[in-house]
């Protein structure tokens, strides 16, 4: 399913947060949205989502108006992944996951056979079908993490949107979590996600879009458009990029780090 947003403007009274935003995300994609804190992405995903809706632009999913979808419908098409959280109650992972299914439901119905086979599937793939009993509480920040997108994917949705799904992940769950998200492409969902980390850009997505003070910055392939002056434009840091096994892969280095070993 395609997203096609044209023109977007959003404003907070009379701060403007979003100016004449376009891009467009194609079936099976990754896109990263890359920025500083406070640019405008959660705004677009808000915005998106249909959580907002007194912006001026359109934004469509294949083609069709999503003003014309209501926060319903919008939720059988589109879920959204927040950062990892801690609820108040303690709840299973697969009773997190379970909750994904709520939209299938009317409103004063339990979740049923099909409900609780999705939310197996989804626990399945995402391999945490091994902690379905375990406390959502009680299991690592990249296994919470697993849980938020099996909940996504119980939704049934084909897009899905995450806002930093690797925030406070160390290193290693942040590439297991990334490798999931990017194999959710290959099974036909499109995919749009925040991150401040631009080495990961180069590694998992299939288009960046860069944002400054709302406005759209830069937008393509990673290889095209991540380069020192936009690294530099974004957060205000020199680096160089590296590039390594014939340029199939490139990484950002600090200029100080490299000057130092000069």
């Amino acid at each position: 399913m395609s997203i096609a947003v044209n023109d977007l403007n959003f404003s907070y009274d009379l701060k403007a947060v979003l100016k004449r935003v376009n891009f467009i995300i194609d079936d099976c994609q990754l896109l990263s949205v890359l920025g500083p804190n406070g640019v405008g992405k959660s705004t677009l995903f808000y915005c998106i989502l249909g959580l907002l809706r007194n912006y001026s632009g359109t934004i469509t999913l294949n083609g069709k108006n999503i003003r014309q979808f209501s926060i319903r419908d919008l939720a059988k098409r589109i879920a959204y992944i927040p950062q990892s959280h801690f609820p108040s109650f303690n709840y299973s992972v697969f009773e997190m996951a379970l909750m994904g299914t709520t939209q299938q439901l009317s409103t004063f119905s339990t979740p049923g056979k099909p409900q609780i086979e999705k939310t197996e599937r989804a626990l399945q793939r995402m391999g945490i079908e091994h902690l379905s009993e375990r406390g959502f509480n009680m299991i690592s920040g990249g296994e919470r993490q697993l849980t938020l997108i099996a909940r996504a994917l119980a939704q049934n949705t084909r897009i899905l949107i995450m806002d930093e799904p690797t925030a406070n992940l160390d290193y290693g769950n942040q590439i297991k979590v990334l490798k999931q998200i990017k194999s959710l492409t290959n099974d036909g969902y499109t995919i749009i996600q925040s991150t401040h980390n631009p080495d990961q850009t180069f590694l998992f997505s299939d288009k960046v879009l860069a944002l400054k003070n709302g406005e759209v910055f830069a937008y393509g392939e990673p290889h095209e458009i991540i380069s020192q002056e936009l690294i530099r434009a974004l957060y205000d840091i020199d680096i160089e990029l590296q590039s390594l096994f014939n340029d199939t892969i490139r990484v950002c280095i600090p200029s100080f780090v490299i000057q130092a070993n000069k």
